[in-house]
């Protein structure tokens, strides 16, 4: 089973980044994982959130052992070039070129374990705003039938100070 993760527009010319491609290509996750940690590159740090995300897919996706990935293919292309203008003498202006990277990452299984589809998640159905509000106004009319109920001069007293309690519950003070 192959898991992909991919990475796009990142700031550092494909050249440095591939630098770091080629480091961790056809490592196990594990070790490539350990060898970004300490690599003194800037694009190290990219690189390894990819991985970690790749990992992650498989893990939650498929249902795959993080001991059993290896890097099959991790590839460096190129992305927008942004032009920049700087001047330089006799009036004249050279271009700068500003490098992005796109990177694309393939996990693979060191021994196969059959599993071959996408782990189902159970997805709820959707809930209605109609129906909250209606839930809400039976709710409501609960709570002040149950309040109505009341025994003898005591009891009323108390179902009006309740009324008047339940709507000041949901009212705000100013400041």
């Amino acid at each position: 089973m192959e898991v992909k993760a991919s990475l796009k527009h990142l700031k550092i010319a494909p050249r440095k980044t591939r630098l770091v491609a080629g480091l961790v290509r056809g490592l196990e996750v594990n070790k490539a994982i350990n060898q970004l940690k300490f690599l003194n590159k800037k694009s190290a740090h990219p690189v390894l959130k990819l991985i970690n995300s790749a990992v992650s897919n498989a893990i939650n996706n498929f249902d795959l052992d993080k001991n059993n990935l290896i890097i099959k293919e991790i590839r460096v292309e190129d992305g927008k070039t942004l032009k920049r203008w700087m001047p330089r003498a006799h009036g004249r202006a050279t271009t700068i070129r500003k490098r992005m990277s796109h990177i694309y990452v393939t996990l693979a299984e060191i021994v196969e374990s059959g599993k071959k589809k996408v782990k189902e998640n159970k997805i709820e159905a959707p809930v209605k705003l109609d129906d909250l509000s209606k839930q809400a106004k039976k709710d409501t009319e609960t709570t002040d039938h149950n309040l109505e109920k009341g025994k003898g001069a005591k009891s009323e007293s108390k179902t009006a100070g309740n009324k008047s309690f339940a709507k000041k519950v949901f009212r705000r003070k100013a400041g």
